[in-house]
């Protein structure tokens, strides 16, 4: 008996198994083994070791990192200031060393400004304190002196009920205690402080904050004379490999982030300034140091402004005996607020930050453990930093995924999970989202066509069950049937996004995702009448499961170009039924296939049959797989037999198009040049006369 050749899983196994899927290798007929997933490999271990290290290096260095972390992002924020210096010929060193000085002389002015503020407050909080306690005492009375004797009369109630008889109880006889002895009193007298320990006391929490502020300016002129040196290095350590495309990512990530953190220190400054002028007109007390405050906590996403009203309400409670300060302080926080973060904030640099909500809080929790308050109000910063170069360095991706707002999946990939989990009304929305810079056609080829690809190859290699084919083809049928109002038409070209926050909001995928124009695809009046009526051009699916789907893609398109199309199935045009096949009125036929699998003699079988059924009329190929050269290739066209050989919907529909105006030239708006064909549309293979 022969050896029976053993049969290979597929040869995309191993990326499936890569990727947390468990593939289903073949062994022989009906029987099937799951392949279970891969252990964590020696690069994953190390990674999870790296950043254990990573944030115990956080934690324990804090004392050192915090100031080096704020003289970099005050670099950031310094750098417009040093452009604008050296732009009135003002030297490099001159323009640092003035920028630094302005912003310690700010930072001094705030600390000033503040201990002032806070010395007069303490000088009145006897008075506040005895306001609270009244107004304290009166709620007290309101709620809870009610309750109280709601639960007297409750008690009076109960005690005017007879108690039940009891047997008298027995007087026990308890010796009496013993006279106890008074201990002898004890004092304890702390040595007198030495001089040293006085200046140690005394100075230390003077000392801590101005040795941060020396360290945070010394870094902070050295990062900003050495910048291009600091550059070039990490250009070493990330990207030598790719020298322009790592200088292009690094100066444009230096120049957004820098952007971005001058955009949100000023709108934070004004919004300060706001609250300080609306509660000085109030009447509130040490106004400016609220001011100062609701500024410096805005840099906390969420709950930072909420944190910067709190105090405020809660001393204009404590301030006026009755309630009305505190009523007009929140409303101003209130009113306040929402402009600034919905109006002016869009307008500045977009809807959001770049990060995702859940990221954001996380950073702020993360942050504020391992730095404490300082931590809270760098998180959004640092945060930011980290997904910019998530976004940047490909080997710094991971950042991006898990703290970007960008989508985790592209375009292709959640097309085609919509479709499998049976939710057409989000793969929908996902479409209207992409047609808005992108023709409808565009949409199907670069996305639906590309996720069918996918379908196709979880279904080759059997881990799709029919349930969820089935699923898959009434989702895309649905969706079809939503985007049946959308014409295909080419959006104008979108503005590029303004301001830090928008920057590469897209997915890396959808940023590649090209707004493919090509060829202009023809009006519905350049076709001829015998053209437009329904069954023109019969669509025939091939054998693959999914490639009647994508017949009905290429149908929708044509009708939207003025085109008659019908739907056939594979099984119509097989060999017993294509003898009773309707070819009435048909004037082209389309066999469409998702992708070319091995050997193309289905789809040549297929054709020959068509071709005699009908030997007069013009045959289109269509194989959806553009990155695939052989269907680029004239020999398979011939091999097939049919007169066009198309990779895209696009194309398809001009190949149509084409020979609908060779067939009527009297409606070709502009004719062919002499001695040319009619128009080819770009990437198809044409028989030539």
């Amino acid at each position: 008996m022969p050896d029976t050749p053993s049969r290979q899983p597929p040869a995309n196994t191993a990326t499936a198994s890569a990727s947390g899927i468990s593939p289903i290798a073949p062994l022989g007929r009906g029987t099937a083994k799951v392949i279970p997933p891969a252990m964590p490999d020696t690069r994953s271990l190390t990674t999870l070791a790296g950043a254990v290290v990573i944030v115990a290096g956080l934690y324990l260095g804090r004392d050192v990192l915090i100031p080096v972390t704020l003289a970099f992002l005050l670099s950031l924020v310094l750098s417009p200031l040093i452009r604008l210096l050296r732009r009135t010929r003002l030297g490099r060193v001159p323009s640092v060393i003035l920028a630094v000085f302005i912003a310690l002389g700010v930072l001094l002015s705030i600390g000033g400004i503040i201990g002032n503020q806070l010395a007069e407050l303490a000088d009145d909080l006897p008075r506040y304190q005895s306001t609270i306690s009244r107004k304290l005492d009166t709620l007290q009375n309101m709620t809870i002196g009610r309750l109280n004797s709601v639960v007297d009369r409750a008690g009076q109630d109960f005690r005017q009920k007879p108690p039940p008889t009891t047997q008298p109880a027995v007087p026990s006889v308890r010796p009496e205690p013993s006279q106890p002895v008074a201990p002898l009193p004890v004092e304890v007298h702390q040595p007198q402080p030495t001089p040293l320990e006085m200046v140690k006391t005394y100075l230390s929490p003077v000392l801590s904050p101005l040795a941060h502020i020396g360290i945070i300016l010394i870094v902070t002129i050295f990062v900003l004379l050495q910048r291009e040196d600091l550059r070039d290095r990490l250009i070493r350590l990330f990207g030598s490999s790719d020298l322009h495309r790592t200088t292009v990512a690094m100066d444009d990530a230096a120049y957004r982030l820098s952007r971005y953190f001058l955009t949100q220190v000023a709108i934070n400054a004004a919004f300060g300034c706001i609250i300080a002028l609306g509660l000085m007109i109030i009447g509130l007390p040490s106004p400016i140091l609220w001011g100062i405050l609701a500024g410096l906590l805005r840099f906390v996403p969420y709950v930072g402004a909420i944190l910067g009203a709190v105090l405020p309400v809660a001393l204009a409670a404590a301030v006026d005996p009755g309630w009305s300060m505190m009523i007009w302080t929140a409303a101003l926080f209130l009113a306040i607020e929402p402009v600034i973060g919905h109006i002016i904030e869009p307008l500045a640099y977009g809807h959001s930050t770049g990060m995702s909500p859940v990221s954001v809080v996380l950073a702020a929790i993360f942050w504020s453990w391992i730095w404490g308050p300082i931590g809270l109000l760098l998180s959004t910063p640092l945060t930011l930093c980290l997904v910019v170069l998530g976004r940047h360095i490909d080997r710094l991706e991971f950042l991006d995924v898990i703290l970007g707002d960008r989508p985790a999946l592209t375009p292709v990939e959640n097309f085609y999970q919509r479709t499998l989990a049976g939710d057409p009304d989000e793969a929908q929305e996902q479409a209207e989202l992409l047609l808005k810079d992108r023709s409808l056609c565009s949409y199907y080829d670069e996305v639906a066509v590309k996720g069918l690809h996918l379908a196709a190859a979880d279904v080759r290699r059997g881990v799709v069950t029919p349930q969820q084919l089935e699923r898959i083809r009434e989702a895309v049928a649905d969706l079809l049937e939503g985007l049946q109002d959308y014409t295909d038409v080419e959006p104008p070209a979108p503005t590029p996004p303004q301001g830090a926050s928008r920057m590469l909001r897209l997915s890396n995928a959808e940023q590649k995702l090209p707004r493919e124009p090509g060829a202009k695809l023809p009006e519905p009046e350049e076709i001829p009448e015998a053209w437009r009526r329904e069954g023109a051009i019969l669509c025939i699916a091939g054998r693959g499961p999914l490639d009647e789907i994508s017949a009905m893609l290429l149908a929708q398109i044509l009708r939207k170009h003025g085109l008659g199309a019908r739907v056939v199935p594979h099984q119509a045009a097989s060999r017993r039924e294509i003898g009773t096949l309707d070819m009435t009125g048909v004037r082209m036929v389309c066999v469409c296939s998702v992708e070319l699998q091995g050997t193309p003699s289905r789809l040549r079988y297929l054709l020959q049959r068509l071709h005699r059924r009908a030997p007069e009329l013009p045959m289109l190929a269509g194989i959806w797989q553009d990155d695939d050269p052989a269907l680029r290739d004239e020999e398979l066209r011939r091999t097939l037999g049919a007169r066009f050989l198309v990779s895209s919907l696009r194309d398809a529909v001009l190949a149509c198009a084409s020979v609908a105006r060779e067939e009527f030239p009297s409606n070709e708006p502009t004719p062919p040049a002499s001695g040319d064909s009619p128009a080819m549309p770009a990437g198809a293979v044409a028989r030539r006369a």
